[in-house]
């Protein structure tokens, strides 16, 4: 289960760099990113309005998953 946490961690980063640097089109990296990570910060978006104009659904799944992760190791 660890491995999958930091695949999504690594995804959410992934994503927020290319909110800075746009991919060419279609690239495959970009959307594997989407498409890991959409499930996770699209309710979020709903939930948690922009501060400034920026989006910290990112920031906020990110620590979701560390605690998730810290829960799992303690159950375990």
């Amino acid at each position: 289960m660890s491995w999958l946490i930091a695949l999504l961690q690594l995804a959410i980063i992934v994503r927020v760099v290319l909110s800075w640097i746009p991919p060419r089109p279609g690239a495959w990296y970009a959307r594997w990113a989407f498409r890991l990570t959409e499930p996770i910060l699209g309710p979020l978006r709903k939930l948690i309005p922009s501060i400034g104009g920026m989006d910290i659904t990112p920031i906020v799944a990110w620590f979701g998953l560390t605690l998730l992760e810290s829960l799992l190791h303690r159950l375990v």
